[in-house]
Order: C-alpha cells, then sequence, then structure tokens
C-alpha cells in the first residue's frame, strides 16, 4: 500500500479550486435549474377574433398563454385578454378600451361573464351584437368542453340567441368563413 492516503474528496475539491471550473460548475447549475423551470411552464395556444380597422375584414390572433391550474381561470383569462383588444394595431378591438369584466362564474361547465356597461356602446362603425358573438364564439373555440355561455351587460342577459336565431354551429363556424349565413328561425 502506498504510504500517502488520499481520502474522496480531494479528488473533488480539487475541481473547485480552479475558476475556469467553477465558472463552469455555475454555469452548468444555472442551465440546469432554467431547464427546471422551463420544464415547469406549460402554455397553450388561444385564438382571437378580431377585425380589421379599415375593411372590417375578420383576422385571427394566435397567442401563447400559461395554462392555469383551473378551466374557470383559464377562461376568465381568455375574456380579459379579449376585452384588451388585439396586440396588432391594423385591427379593432371588439369591444370600447373602457369595457372591463366585472364579474365571471364558472358553475358545472357553464360560463356566465358580466362585462361593464361600455360593452353595449360601439366604438366608430361596430357592432354590439357582432363583437358579442365574436367574444362568445372565441370561448367555445378555444374551450369545447364548456356548455353555456351567458353574457350579460351591467347584470342584464345578452339574449344572443333570440336576437338573431343562430345556433352554436353558426356561431362557430360563420366567423371563420366556413358557412353560409342561414335565416333565422319561423316564430
Amino acid at each position: 500500500m502506498s504510504a500517502h492516503k488520499s481520502n474522496g474528496l480531494t479528488g473533488f475539491a480539487g475541481i473547485f479550486t480552479k475558476k475556469q471550473n467553477r465558472r463552469f460548475l455555475y454555469l452548468v447549475f444555472l442551465g440546469v435549474f432554467a431547464w427546471r423551470q422551463y420544464q415547469n411552464i406549460t402554455l397553450v395556444r388561444r385564438t382571437f377574433v378580431f377585425y380589421t380597422a379599415l375593411q372590417n375584414n375578420t383576422v385571427v390572433e394566435d397567442r401563447m398563454h400559461p395554462h392555469a391550474e383551473t378551466p374557470e381561470d383559464d377562461i376568465k383569462f381568455y375574456i380579459e385578454e379579449a376585452l384588451l383588444g388585439p396586440v396588432s394595431p391594423d385591427l379593432a378591438p371588439l369591444f370600447p378600451r373602457e369595457t372591463r369584466l366585472c364579474s365571471f362564474m364558472y358553475r358545472d361547465g357553464d360560463v356566465y361573464a358580466d362585462l361593464s356597461e361600455s360593452a353595449a356602446l360601439p366604438e366608430g362603425n361596430g357592432d354590439v351584437m357582432r363583437s358579442l358573438f365574436t367574444l362568445y364564439a372565441g370561448i367555445k373555440r378555444n374551450f369545447p368542453s364548456t356548455g353555456a355561455v351567458k353574457l350579460f351587460i351591467m347584470g342584464n342577459k345578452v339574449l344572443l340567441d333570440d336576437i338573431h336565431g343562430y345556433d352554436d354551429d353558426f356561431i362557430l363556424s360563420g366567423l371563420f368563413g366556413k358557412q353560409e349565413p342561414v335565416s333565422p328561425p319561423a316564430r
């Protein structure tokens, strides 16, 4: 046996004596930490429909959002983002900039959203009903497991289906140019 005994830490501790090795280990540690943080982030794609300011054409924006813990938080975040308006300056918002989500409830798969009164006041040559239909269709498109979507303005229910007589399939596909408008059902 050799007269010189080394314990197991001498070689490992020797790594930390050189400045370059220490920096390299810091970078490795930082890289592993960043990778773990990246793994914890789950992003989901959400589509938002807006209209061009001049030609009034339909434009779809895709955005990546962090996935919330509950469907209620996901849908609420989506509605608040839709109310903020488009990212592109060439697009018009669905509602006036002052419009806010006053209250929100998600119960048994049904969505209840109450918007501030500015949602009822069209901006420029905007159409309130078209904006409400677009918001409704966006919720149904991005969250297909939702049941009924009930929209309110200052506590007053907006009767989307009674006014125009369109069904959910028309609303979902009509906004994206897949179907011709149908006449409302006879009363």
